[in-house]
């Protein structure tokens, strides 16, 4: 079932920073966006209590008050936002072709001639219980979004990886000590941040350790430390749990469709957002698996509503 008869010039396929972003700059040049909102309406920062690194807030934001802000912001540009999640798209590999994108159980599609994708990606969980009832509340997956409600005070890091000990080298410059938690005997991070980490007076590794339960009610008090070497447990009390053990891009539906990286993220062009496919951008964290911050997902976004006019108007009467 098409889903109205006209061909459309921009649909946007995600709804956090990259997503409202470049539904705004779609908007304001006339391209009549539409944009779906996914599984996860204003993406992963609807799962923030506070954001206060993003420019123009002094007092910071609330993250759900943020994405709102902005689905408010692109609704004033008349974009239409369908609450749904796309499940399947067929890309053209033509110059100025037609794309389809399927919602709503396959039974309805669109057809537009530029796609911008901003499905961003998902963290890796652990598995174990309250850990998604915390998130916010204690439980975090970035140091550079959520450390600073943390000074002064003990927190966790979970993984052995580049990410994890950039994130624990953050983190030890404001905390009073920090637990770096490695389920294996060695780290798979690079030699310079395990340098790093060496000459942090206040960073505790526990290598052969996994964490097996998280304590607390409300929010986050502690959690329990199982040393597989030892075969003991420990409780550890922290305020803060920052869980680094990667990220997973939302490319799911792009499998077939458009050129992914080894690790799944959407292959754009250097400085650009332009994938293999005519016609079709992307932006934002299914693109980046590098910054993952929200304000350069919103960049990409402009970048990505830039691109797409651009091609509308070389390939496209």
């Amino acid at each position: 079932m098409l889903l109205k008869k006209q061909i459309q010039d921009c649909v946007i396929i995600g709804s956090g920073p990259a997503g409202y972003s470049a539904a705004i700059y779609a908007a304001r040049a006339d391209m009549n966006p539409i944009l779906f909102t996914g599984f996860q309406p204003g993406g992963q920062l609807t799962t923030t209590t506070s954001v206060d690194n993003y420019l123009g807030f002094p007092e910071g934001i609330n993250g759900n008050d943020l994405m709102n802000n902005c689905k408010k912001q692109a609704g004033r540009f008349n974009t239409k936002i369908i609450n749904e999640s796309v499940n399947h798209v067929i890309l053209s590999n033509k110059k100025g072709g037609i794309h389809r994108i399927f919602f709503s159980m396959k039974k309805k599609y669109l057809e537009s001639r530029g796609i911008i994708i901003a499905t961003g990606s998902s963290p890796k969980f652990l598995g174990i219980h309250k850990e998604k009832k915390f998130m916010g509340l204690g439980i975090s997956f970035c140091a550079t979004c959520d450390g600073f409600f943390h000074k002064e005070k003990d927190v966790a890091v979970i993984g052995g990886g580049d990410t994890a000990l950039e994130e624990a080298n953050y983190l030890a410059k404001i905390c009073r000590k920090v637990y770096l938690i490695i389920r294996k005997n060695y780290f798979k991070a690079s030699k310079i941040l395990q340098y790093r980490i060496s000459k942090k007076s206040n960073i505790s590794i526990l290598f052969y350790s996994n964490v097996t339960e998280i304590i607390g009610d409300n929010f986050l008090e502690g959690i329990k430390v199982f040393n597989q070497k030892t075969k003991t447990s420990k409780t550890i009390l922290i305020s803060g749990l920052f869980i680094a053990i990667g990220h997973v891009p939302n490319t799911e539906i792009l499998k077939k469709e458009l050129d992914l990286d080894k690790r799944g993220y959407v292959v754009v062009q250097k400085g650009k957002t332009i994938t293999s496919k005519p016609g079709v951008f992307a932006a934002g964290d299914v693109q980046d698996p590098n910054y993952r911050q929200a304000i350069t997902s919103a960049g990409t976004g402009c970048m990505a509503a830039l691109d797409l006019e651009k091609y509308l108007s070389l390939y496209v009467e």
